[in-house]
């Protein structure tokens, strides 16, 4: 079975600054029991430093059921979920071992590409705009100083000075 984009990168989070994926979103990507997988987790402790993955608060789990329809069951959940980012969730894809785990993972990296590709894309945008907006910032005094020229051209000098032979 594949594993569709779409679906990868539906359940990508941001907690602590991070772009995480939770584990019960996981367990589902991978065709595991969200028990099973953070099992595993725990006895492959070694291979998950803190950087890969960390247990969120209860605020942390509050806001997110809140945030997100699809995890209204972890409400009721006795215990903290854990939050993934890209690395852990790729090396669950070690640890699980099976054919579906290493698919599922390299959905999952993609996805993170994609999102980082999206993120960069969107800083370059704003840098440029903000070149713009410093461009068009200089020539303003220019500008306004070219529509006072052509307000007076139009407006023609204050005293009308008369054409033609006077007495």
């Amino acid at each position: 079975m594949t594993i569709p984009d779409a679906f990868t990168e539906t359940p990508i989070h941001r907690i602590r600054g991070r772009r995480v994926m939770l584990d019960a979103e996981l367990a589902v990507v991978y065709g595991v029991r969200t028990k099973r997988l953070n099992e595993q987790v725990r006895r492959n402790r070694g291979r998950f430093p803190q950087d890969f993955v960390f247990q969120l608060t209860p605020a942390e789990k509050a806001e997110v059921v809140a945030n997100c329809d699809h995890l209204q069951k972890l409400r009721f959940s006795s215990t903290l979920p854990f939050a993934f980012t890209e690395h852990g969730a790729v090396m669950l894809a070690a640890v699980l071992n099976s054919p579906r785990a290493v698919r599922a993972s390299v959905g999952i990296a993609r996805a993170f590409v994609r999102l980082r590709r999206l993120a960069f894309g969107r800083r370059e945008l704003a840098a440029r705009l903000k070149e713009l907006e410093g461009r068009v910032g200089t020539h303003d005094g220019e500008i306004r100083e070219l529509f006072e020229a052509l307000g007076a051209m139009v407006e023609g000098p204050d005293t009308v000075k008369k054409i033609g032979f006077h007495p």
